[in-house]
């Protein structure tokens, strides 16, 4: 399923991190079991729609840690924590393979708040909307902190 090796680019995982309610920072945990066109098995935002899983760069945590902010991964809502990825410039469309099994393709770079969220209030800030990027689960499986992230930007068009 995924492109020739010239088009990858790799990372890896982080953190993996839940909640049961939407709107609140998720808590690290040993692993995640995702599930296609679901998400994560227990997440609050899990469910048939395009927002299934979210991801956070640990490079974004870097810069608000440097701002003073007092924050650790899942304080944003991130689901998976990421190292080696620009995250905000994969093209919606791109195809991730998180460990051995699960694909996910990019759906949205990004999102509109509607409301300060808890994150906000407790935080004072939340790089959610602007360095968060969200996927939909194609094929499930186990994902685990160091497990590999390999990006396919697809084919060159010609």
């Amino acid at each position: 399923m995924m492109a020739s090796e010239k088009n990858n680019k790799y990372g890896r995982v982080v953190n993996v991190c839940t909640s049961a309610a939407k709107g609140t920072a998720k808590k690290p945990v040993q692993q995640i079991t995702l599930v296609a066109g679901f998400g994560i098995e227990g997440d609050a935002h899990a469910g048939k729609w395009h927002r299934q899983v979210s991801l956070l760069a640990k490079e974004s945590h870097a810069t608000m840690l440097a701002k003073g902010a007092s924050v650790t991964h899942g304080d944003f809502g991130e689901n998976i924590v990421t190292e080696g990825i620009d995250l905000v410039k994969l093209p919606v469309g791109s195809l991730m393979r998180l460990g051995s099994s699960v694909i996910g393709r990019v759906t949205q770079i990004g999102k509109k708040c509607h409301a300060h969220c808890q994150i906000f209030h407790t935080v004072g800030d939340c790089i959610m909307p602007r360095e968060g990027i969200f996927i939909e689960i194609l094929q499930g499986g186990t994902v685990t902190e160091d497990d590999a992230i390999e990006i396919d930007y697809g084919q060159p068009k010609s």
